[in-house]
């Protein structure tokens, strides 16, 4: 049905060291997307900074870090209020390096904007990887917001739910089930992932399985999944971009390449609607044998 139907626009881009300079191209890019008919705009995770996870703690660039902390409400969130006022959209603002004014710890965190500038809410990214070049348990805490789902509107578009979720966290199933189970109809994967320079793919090409396990979290739970990663290489990383959306039985709508791009892609929620109705994997769940699930 038409009025089923919503743009997503994917700002897949590069960043560099200066986070004025990331946070001015970021809202260049939310403004292109919006212009060419977006109604729900969505960034990469950690727009405003360099991937500085790469670097262990104790690294010049690992001490740099803190620099680029953000508090909420901030000039960095007072700035993305105002473009998604300015073009009336939701802005899914893909990841920040949060300090919290009341604790001092730090957490990898989206903020969702309405249409009119209100922070609906924030995440706190749930699963946070530590390995050699993705070394985040030097940086973040583990989140403790829980999954969220959030309203999002578009001047045009249907009232739609919708959920952050931030990069390592897309490899883990239960994350994308709790939050449709909460009533999201599309999830928002804002990913900082690629290959270092010297790490050989002996498991198999990583851009593949990444691709692959989210469309099966779309399948699975009947659900529209956006994923909109960085590109560019950053010293020894090289990161992929391929931003995508799939539908609800796993088709893909659209997808990026491999430099900056806004990916733009219309969506159908009474199709991922028709695909529950007909698979009915929701009415068929057994949560009662599914406790090993928490054990």
């Amino acid at each position: 049905m038409e009025n089923d139907r919503l743009t997503l626009g994917l700002v897949q881009m590069k960043m560099g060291m200066d986070a004025k300079a990331n946070l001015t191209h970021a809202l260049e890019l939310i403004d292109e997307a919006a212009k060419s008919g977006a109604d729900i705009v969505c960034l990469p995770e950690l727009f405003d900074s360099p991937y500085f996870a790469q670097y262990e703690k104790n690294t010049p660039m690992g001490k740099k870090a803190v620099s680029y902390a953000q508090n909420i409400p901030g000039p960095l969130s007072a700035a993305l209020s105002s473009a998604a006022k300015k073009n009336k959209i939701t802005l899914v603002a893909g990841s920040l390096y949060e300090k919290d004014a009341k604790t001092g710890k730090f957490y990898n965190t989206s903020l969702v904007f309405a249409p009119d500038g209100k922070l609906l809410g924030t995440y706190r990214k749930t699963h946070i990887p530590h390995d050699p070049n993705f070394w985040e348990k030097h940086y973040f805490e583990p989140g403790d917001t829980g999954f969220k789902v959030f309203e999002a509107r578009g001047s045009n578009a249907p009232s739609t739910k919708i959920s952050p979720l931030i990069c390592y966290d897309q490899w883990f199933p239960e994350a994308a089930r709790a939050c449709a189970l909460l009533g999201a109809q599309i999830i928002f994967y804002p990913t900082a992932i690629g290959v270092p320079d010297d790490v050989e793919q002996v498991e198999g090409n990583w851009q593949e399985a990444w691709e692959n396990v989210m469309r099966g979290h779309a399948i699975a739970n009947n659900v529209i999944v956006a994923a909109v990663n960085r590109c560019g290489h950053e010293d020894a990383m090289n990161f992929w971009g391929g931003s995508f959306v799939c539908d609800a039985f796993g088709k893909t709508l659209a997808r990026a390449g491999k430099d900056e791009e806004v990916l733009l892609c219309q969506v159908d929620i009474s199709h991922s609607d028709m695909v529950r109705e007909g698979w009915r994997f929701f009415y068929n769940r057994r949560p009662e044998a599914y406790k090993r699930l928490i054990e």
